[in-house]
């Protein structure tokens, strides 16, 4: 997360390769609502601050490039009716 003065907050989400896929503005919605909103596109909770991430979500959410081998595994996933947490 980054803080900018003056700026209205919004959630950019990015590719395994750091290229910004998405912009969604955060400044209409409560602080449940973006708590939905990334457990909704895959983010992993910790349980404490200090606690490792499992390594099967390291690079969670990051998706792949689109047109690439990972990015049509994802869609026959998505198409098979896999949730995000089961991806």
């Amino acid at each position: 997360m980054k803080h900018l003065a003056g700026a209205d907050p919004e959630l950019i989400l990015l590719n395994s390769h750091y290229r910004e896929l998405e912009r969604i503005p955060l400044s209409d919605m409560s602080r449940k609502e973006i708590n939905e909103l990334v457990q909704k596109l895959g983010f992993y909770r910790k349980e404490k601050p200090d606690s490792p991430v499992p390594k099967e979500f390291q690079l969670a959410p990051a998706r792949p490039p689109p047109g690439s081998e990972g990015a049509k595994g994802e869609r026959a996933a998505e198409s098979k009716g896999a949730a995000s947490g089961e991806l």
